[in-house]
């Protein structure tokens, strides 16, 4: 007896360490032929990104096929995938805090503070500022060699802030490429601006690798099911009525983008207005049309997004999500960034070229922007970094972006939908072999003009009001919108569920950027709530009034 429970009892154990050894044992045994992570490599290179592992795989194994071609070197490209551009911009400022803290203290010998933490990292910060001045003259890293993934508003906040460089070291980072191949840096491959969007920057920080832009993904079969017989083709058809509960949206708070494309839509409005002044002024004088333009359309396109936000079903964290749930049927239609709209319309295209999935661009309601590429600060191997950069600006590595899978110089496995940032892709014989060779990124980009002016200072502070007047009081708005519906939209009540008196223009720009600006975040707390409450109450106040059709 006893020699049985012995053995039963080394069985057990036994069954453990084979547990734990397959474990181990099992990611090498399953790792894929080509992978990017070999259990041997001469170098590695470590990429932040938010891009989704369709766009990892294949950019991971082109270069590394190109790179041991090139050189005999394997190398290993390590992605750090901590979220989407939110989480990232938040993990960039912890690391390099930390990391400057320890250079300040022990290489410089100098006092730790909270005056320091605050300015070593702010592109406000006095020029002269000593921490300023040493952040940016210093080595400090994180052992992150590129950011690869998100939009131009990141990259430019995270270049302001110094974690990104031009270079580090003779012909190294965007600078040494600039200087290798001058011609890419032209209005002719990769121009500085189109239609007021910045595609790279001047001061060669980083550069723009893909274009995307936002528009709407639908499906037809539900539409129709709802009483809609037309698909939509501008932002304000996702404020039908009828689609309640049925739009799909991300949440603002967790991507730039999809605030982006918010900003694109109270642009348009705003464009709108202008148009109107313009064709009849009435008392407005000359220099006083476009400022009551734009405050105008500031307040109908929050209006507008208030509509459509009242129609969501949820405010998604990931993006992918939207596209999924119109595919399904979940909802009728979502805003979503272009190629997964055009991937989700391709997944179920018939033989006969229909397709019950929709993608359309709203004209003149979305701009055309760039995904870019930057070194960091403290790139541990800026050599690599450099060549990594400059096979993604490459034709080589453009045609990747755009070409269906299994052509020639095209992805692997997978399209991965996406447009080229370079311009002169945009010709035979590349037209032919892209996913989307009819779509015509720059010459569409004409019927959009960015106006940075109009609302580029009030990019934070729209983030932070869409998050209190739709994401927060979703539950309320929801239930107002309701009975909005039901009431035929008696005017009391809707004057009240649009009440935007205390997130006017020059509030926006003013007092609510300064607090967000200033990094109080007890007093933006304080703001959050008080501004919450003022928009639940309106909302509840809305309901009632319409439930007794005032």
């Amino acid at each position: 007896m006893a020699l049985a429970s012995t053995f039963f009892i080394w069985r057990k154990e036994a069954a453990v360490v084979i547990a734990l050894l397959m474990t181990l044992v099992g990611p090498f045994w399953l790792k894929p032929k080509e992978s990017t992570a070999p259990l041997r490599y001469d170098r590695r290179l470590v990429v932040l990104t938010p891009h989704h592992e369709s766009i990892r795989d294949e950019f991971g194994r082109a270069f590394a096929r190109e790179w041991k071609a090139r050189t005999g070197e394997v190398v290993f490209i390590d992605w750090r995938v901590p979220g989407g551009t939110s989480e990232i911009a938040v993990m960039l400022k912890s690391e390099y805090t930390a990391a400057f803290q320890q250079y300040w203290t022990e290489t410089l010998g100098r006092p730790w503070s909270p005056q320091v933490a605050q300015a070593c990292l702010n592109a406000k910060a006095p020029s002269e500022d000593p921490a300023r001045v040493a952040f940016l003259a210093s080595p400090v890293s994180i052992g992150v060699d590129l950011f690869f993934g998100g939009g131009a508003f990141d990259f430019q906040n995270q270049a302001d802030a110094g974690t990104l460089v031009a270079q580090a070291g003779e012909r190294t980072g965007l600078v040494g490429l600039r200087q290798k191949h001058p011609d890419w840096f032209s209005e002719a491959i990769i121009p500085e601006k189109l239609s007021g969007e910045p595609f790279r920057d001047p001061k060669d920080r980083w550069c723009g690798t893909c274009l995307s832009s936002f528009g709407i993904v639908f499906n037809r079969d539900v539409l129709r099911r709802l009483g809609i017989e037309h698909d939509p083709q501008q932002w304000r058809d996702l404020a039908d009525p009828r689609l309640q509960g049925m739009v799909a949206l991300a949440d603002p708070g967790r991507s730039s983008s999809v605030t982006k494309a918010f900003e694109m839509l109270i642009q348009q409005e705003m464009q709108k207005e202008l148009g109107r002044i313009l064709h009849d002024p009435k008392h407005l004088k000359p220099d006083a049309q476009e400022s009551a333009a734009v405050e105008r359309g500031w307040l109908n396109g929050l209006s507008l997004i208030q509509r459509i936000s009242a129609n969501a079903r949820y405010f998604s964290d990931t993006s992918t999500k939207i596209p999924l749930d119109v595919l399904r049927g979940d909802a009728a239609a979502g805003m979503c960034i272009d190629f997964y709209g055009r991937s989700a319309e391709e997944s179920v295209r018939k033989a006969d070229g229909t397709s019950r999935v929709g993608f359309i661009m709203p004209v003149g309601g979305t701009s055309i922007s760039v995904d870019p590429i930057a070194m960091m600060r403290g790139a541990p191997d800026p050599e690599l970094a450099t060549a990594f950069m400059e096979f993604v600006l490459s034709a080589k590595g453009q045609t990747l972006w755009g070409y269906r899978a299994g052509q020639p110089g095209g992805p692997e496995k997978i399209a991965l939908r996406r447009l080229p940032v370079r311009r002169d892709l945009y010709q035979s014989p590349h037209l032919e072999r892209m996913s989307d060779g009819r779509e015509m990124p720059y010459d569409q980009a004409r019927a959009f003009t960015y106006r940075a002016e109009w609302t580029a200072g009030a990019f934070t502070a729209l983030r932070f009001l869409l998050r209190v007047i739709c994401v927060d009081t979703h539950d309320e708005q929801r239930e107002a919108w309701k009975y909005l519906a039901r009431s035929g939209f008696s005017s009391h009540a809707t004057a009240v569920f649009h009440d935007l008196n205390r997130i006017r223009y020059e509030q926006a720009l003013g007092s609510i950027s300064a607090t967000l600006r200033s990094r109080d975040k007890v007093a933006e707390t304080r703001l959050s709530r008080e501004l919450g409450e003022i928009t639940r109450r309106n909302y509840q106040l809305a309901a009632k009034l319409a439930r007794q059709g005032e």
